[in-house]
């Protein structure tokens, strides 16, 4: 039996009428950049996550950036974020100019430790941006009791979470503003690049979709200076396509994860996922630990099953980041999560036949 990482073919294949409609309203209006298709998904988004705005942008890079920008973060100033995630969250602070620092993680959630936040900041603090991994929350409360204390900015790097919750809020509405990714292989995925940011700050809606536009409030005036950041009409079509399944996709991969997990359980070597009780994770990578991951990993590939690691390397330890003079042991436990890590096939078109054969695979190899 094959057992792909991620099968983006087969979740075309149960809604192809769909995205062709989609499609296809989108040439018969040529309305290719922005416009109509973008301004409704962005309704539908906004509404889903139970936020009064969204702002479609060309990608969650693009989504991590512009919230930074249009909140004033700059030059000097220092955002507080965590060294287990995708390099994008780090970026976007250095492309405003600021400068990342992190604080370690917790072991069980793999989400930014709110004990370790409040010695982090300085007088340069100007925002904390805490990254729902995997699709799971972070323990907002104390993280927003604590930037409240501290007059600091929040915003939510949900770009993994769509549709996640903590203690019954959605991902996204907590902070001042978050962001979104729409790269393919996400639970909420584009047939190519694509972003949104939420939030519930009409102003900050405001100058971010003037950000995206050359700065423009109108056609030809620039009352900032901005950048091309826009999410085109294809890709906003499709999203809204695709989004009234998401919450039945979501339950499968949640089905899923319970399965690997109950298979799981008690074998040695294995340390499964950990669902907060505050938590509604939504899976978007279900990563196990183990010792001899290389081996585990070539092992299964044998038996066509095939993994992948998020993320190898922790930001701090990357080379772009060697400024920072950050060696290793600064975060102990993002770093032996790192080098521990397997991700699991998931998604939602999964058969539990498939989802049984890998972890009875990984039972019989350790």
């Amino acid at each position: 039996m094959k057992v792909p990482f991620l099968d983006l073919k087969s979740q075309y294949e149960t809604m192809k009428d769909e995205i062709h409609t989609a499609i296809n309203q989108v040439i018969d209006k040529t309305a290719f950049a922005g416009g109509p298709f973008v301004e409704q998904f962005e309704k539908e988004f906004a509404r889903f996550c139970n936020c009064a705005h969204a702002v479609g942008v060309g990608s969650g890079t693009d989504a991590l950036w512009l919230p930074l920008l249009a909140l004033g973060v700059g030059s000097g100033d220092e955002v507080i974020t965590v060294p287990s995630t995708f390099i994008a969250t780090a970026e976007a602070i250095s492309f405003c100019g600021a400068t990342p620092v992190f604080v370690d993680i917790e072991e069980r959630t793999y989400n930014m430790n709110p004990r370790l936040l409040e010695s982090a900041i300085t007088q340069k603090t100007k925002a904390i941006i805490p990254v729902h991994l995997f699709g799971q929350p972070v323990d907002m409360d104390p993280i927003m009791e604590i930037a409240r204390k501290h007059n600091l900015y929040v915003i939510e790097d949900a770009c993994q979470a769509h549709g996640s919750e903590y203690k019954g809020n959605k991902a996204g509405s907590m902070g001042d503003a978050a962001a979104f990714s729409f790269y393919p292989g996400k639970n909420l995925g584009a047939y190519g690049e694509g972003g949104a940011v939420v939030t519930n700050n009409a102003e900050l809606a405001k100058i971010m979709k003037m950000f995206r536009d050359h700065g423009q409030s109108q056609k030809y005036y620039h009352g900032i200076i901005g950048w091309n950041a826009r999410l085109d009409g294809l890709q906003g079509s499709i999203l809204s396509a695709k989004l009234r399944h998401l919450d039945k996709w979501n339950e499968a991969r949640r089905n899923h994860a319970h399965t690997y997990t109950k298979l799981l359980s008690g074998t040695d070597g294995v340390i499964t996922p950990y669902e907060a009780d505050y938590a509604k994770h939504v899976y978007h990578i279900y990563a196990i630990r183990v010792k001899d991951r290389d081996t585990l990993i070539s092992r299964l590939a044998e038996r066509d099953i095939f993994c992948g690691i998020h993320y190898p390397v922790p930001v701090h330890l990357q080379q772009a980041y060697s400024s920072l003079g950050l060696g290793k042991e600064s975060f102990p436990i993002a770093e032996k999560c790192a080098e521990e890590f397997v991700s699991l096939p998931m998604f939602a078109e999964l058969t539990g036949e498939q989802v049984e054969y890998v972890a009875q695979t990984i039972k019989e190899l350790l």
